[in-house]
């Protein structure tokens, strides 16, 4: 019975913290996925990205990494450059665009995460997180 409930409040939180961070996305017309492709990106400091690197790192292993990143080329936030000496071998980077439309978004989600986590103790979210990994190890 313990499980179960445990379950449930799992599922129950997700769909608490997705729907509040969905909202902090959604003016700026990108979605959670795509969000996580340009933290990728910048990730990389300049240097491009292959999609099975890109996908390898998604939060999401589910999604389809190349069309997210044809969307977000077509909004300009990030490039695509076949490599000169392999032609399968393409190349993603982050535009300006993209790296700007993180620097608006990330502090309005940072304070988001702060009020979304401020009824825990530093000593309680770090206990939590340890025992969230903790159960998906047996994954």
């Amino acid at each position: 019975m313990e499980s179960k409930k445990l379950v449930i409040e799992l599922f129950k939180s997700n769909v608490w913290a997705n729907d509040i961070i969905q909202d902090v996305f959604k003016p700026h017309d990108i979605s959670m996925q795509q969000f996580n492709v340009l933290r990728i990106l910048r990730g990389q400091k300049g240097n491009p990205a292959n999609l099975s690197d890109i996908q390898e790192r998604m939060i999401s292993k589910m999604s389809n990494t190349t069309r997210l990143v044809d969307k977000l080329i077509a909004k300009g936030l990030t490039s695509r450059v076949t490599c000169p000496n392999n032609r399968r071998k393409v190349n993603i980077t982050i535009t300006k665009k993209g790296l700007a439309l993180l620097d608006v978004i990330d502090p309005i989600l940072d304070k988001h995460e702060k009020e979304m986590t401020d009824a825990l103790t530093k000593e309680e979210k770090i206990k939590l997180t340890s025992l969230l990994l903790k159960m998906k190890k047996n994954d």
